[in-house]
Formats: structure tokens, C-alpha cells, sequence
């Protein structure tokens, strides 16, 4: 008797031979299930990255974050159906695996307690590139710090002051988070005239300013709208103070803004409107001697 008829008496094959069919037909359907998982996370991934085009988001960005959701997603699916796959596979191999359930219940419950952190962090950080609360590039103020943003993960956002200060923040740990470049930005202003100029002519000034920049082909193309004087602010101790708001791209505020002021001096000085400056009054109290000023600037005692 040879081995290959010694194995064929102890073996039991009308059990092996089911079982070795059962396991081929999981292993084929579970690549037919991720086949058909990862063709559909295509299709998501696609219509997350038209969405990030359509709200206006640049080309790379959204398919960067389009490609990091769908790869995320499309690897938890995988290891849940080939972990399951498993299991099914050594049920038919005649392992027990109610034990092993039971141990990886016990190891999740432990892993879960020591390292409730990073769950948070991961979490988070799922949610705040799932929602599109922030790009890389935007201008942000984190825990109220502010600069832009260098670097996005599921763990950790990377912020970047404007004293060049690299900050770290685990996204767990993020309580309040601006964003200055969602969509569009803005100027805002406060311009001081003096009292004695008229307000509406001032204002009249200003909106002409607005709108020779936005006809600028450089600094229109900047510009979302030629800018909204919003009218008398406040009275304060020297000027009356006039606001308003120029809405522009994204993290051009800053250069627009720069060139509005040039041109509102240059405004000012040839309609001759007067941008105070601090005054002072000097009072020696009642017992001094007065005194007068020449006009060569000597001082003479009147006594």
C-alpha cells in the first residue's frame, strides 16, 4: 500500500472535498465583493472631487482629498471583508472561532481604553477633510493661533505662523478652528477723516477709489466686487471713522488691501481731505506766566 492510498483510508474526503469547495467559493466571493467595493469607491471618489471643483476648489486639492477619503474608506472595507473571509474560512477548516472572537473582543475593549487619544484624533481628523473645513494653504486660527496651513492627516494638522513657527495641534485636541480663505475673503477697513470734512463727499472718494481698482485689469481680477462703503462708524476722539469692506479671492485681502490705502492717500492728498493725527494741548495751570511765541520760534517772557 503506498502513501497516497494510506492517506486515502485515514482522510475522511467526503468532508475535506466539500469544505476545500466551500473555501475556494469564499475566497472567489470575496474578490468579487472588493472588486465591486473598489469600483464603487471609484465612482465616490469621483463625485467628492466634481463637488471640491464645483464649490470652486482648486483641481489638485480636490483630488487630493477626494483620493485620501476614498483610500481610507476603501482600505477599512477591504481588511473587514477579508477578516471576515477569514473567519469563515477557518470555521470550514474546523477551527473553533468562538475563542478567537472572544480574545479579539477582549484585545479591542483594552486597545480601545489605551489609546482613546488617537480614536479622537483619527476621528476628527476623518470629519475635517471628509467636510472640507480646511485646505492646505488656508489662512486659519487654531486654538486661537493664527497662520496657514502646511499639512493635513487624519492625525494632525500642521499650522505654520506667520513668524515662520511650525505648530502642531492633534486634531482630537482642536476646540476652535477659522478659516479665512473658505470660499472667498474680505478687507475690511476703518478710514478716519477729520470733523470738519463732509462725510458723504469722503465716502463718494472712497467708492471711486473701489471702483478704478476693480476696473484695473491686475487688481479687478483680485476683487469679487468693487467694495461697499457701509457708512459713519463711530465718532471717536480726533476723526470720524467710515467703514467698509472689499471682498476678494481667497488670501488676496492682504495685497488688495495694501493698494486700496495707497490709492486712498494719494486720494485724499489731491482732493485735499485731511487724515488727522493725534493732537496735543499743553496747559501749564493757573499760576504760570503766559508767554508768547515768535515767529521765529523765540520764546519772550511778557513780564
Amino acid at each position: 500500500m503506498d502513501l497516497r492510498e494510506a492517506l486515502y483510508g485515514i482522510l475522511d474526503w467526503d468532508t475535506i472535498i466539500p469544505a476545500i469547495i466551500r473555501i475556494v467559493l469564499i475566497v472567489a466571493l470575496t474578490l468579487l465583493v472588493n472588486l465591486v467595493l473598489s469600483r464603487l469607491m471609484n465612482r465616490i471618489e469621483k463625485r467628492i472631487e466634481d463637488k471640491g471643483q464645483t464649490d470652486g476648489e482648486l483641481q489638485s486639492e480636490s483630488r487630493r482629498r477626494a483620493q485620501t477619503i476614498a483610500g481610507l474608506a476603501r482600505q477599512a472595507i477591504s481588511i473587514t471583508v477579508w477578516l471576515v473571509a477569514g473567519m469563515l474560512i477557518l470555521q470550514e477548516s474546523g477551527v473553533e472561532i468562538g475563542p478567537i472572537l472572544a480574545g479579539a473582543g477582549i484585545a479591542g475593549v483594552a486597545l480601545g481604553f489605551g489609546a482613546q487619544a488617537l480614536v479622537a484624533d483619527l476621528i476628527a481628523g476623518f470629519f475635517i477633510i471628509l467636510e472640507n473645513q480646511v485646505r492646505v494653504g488656508d489662512a486659519v486660527k487654531v486654538n486661537g493661533t493664527w497662520g496657514y496651513i502646511e499639512q493635513i492627516s487624519f492625525r494632525t494638522l500642521v499650522l505654520r505662523d506667520f513668524s515662520g513657527e511650525v505648530h502642531i495641534f492633534p486634531n482630537g485636541s482642536i476646540q476652535t478652528l477659522s478659516n479665512q480663505s473658505n470660499g472667498w475673503s474680505a478687507y475690511v477697513f476703518h478710514m478716519g477723516v477729520a470733523y470738519k470734512e463732509d462725510v458723504d463727499r469722503v465716502m463718494g472718494v472712497m467708492q471711486a477709489v473701489m471702483q478704478g481698482m476693480a476696473a484695473d485689469k491686475q487688481w479687478g481680477s483680485l476683487m469679487l466686487d468693487e467694495g461697499q462703503i457701509q457708512g459713519l462708524q463711530s465718532f471717536d476722539d480726533s476723526a470720524v471713522t467710515i467703514r467698509g469692506r472689499i471682498k476678494t479671492h481667497p488670501l488676496q485681502q492682504y495685497d488688495v488691501g495694501r493698494e486700496f490705502n495707497r490709492r486712498i492717500k494719494l486720494a485724499f492728498d489731491e482732493q485735499g481731505i485731511e487724515i488727522p493725527f493725534p493732537h496735543r494741548t499743553l496747559y501749564f495751570g493757573e499760576a504760570s506766566r503766559p508767554f508768547e511765541v515768535s515767529q521765529a520760534g523765540a520764546v519772550r517772557d511778557s513780564a
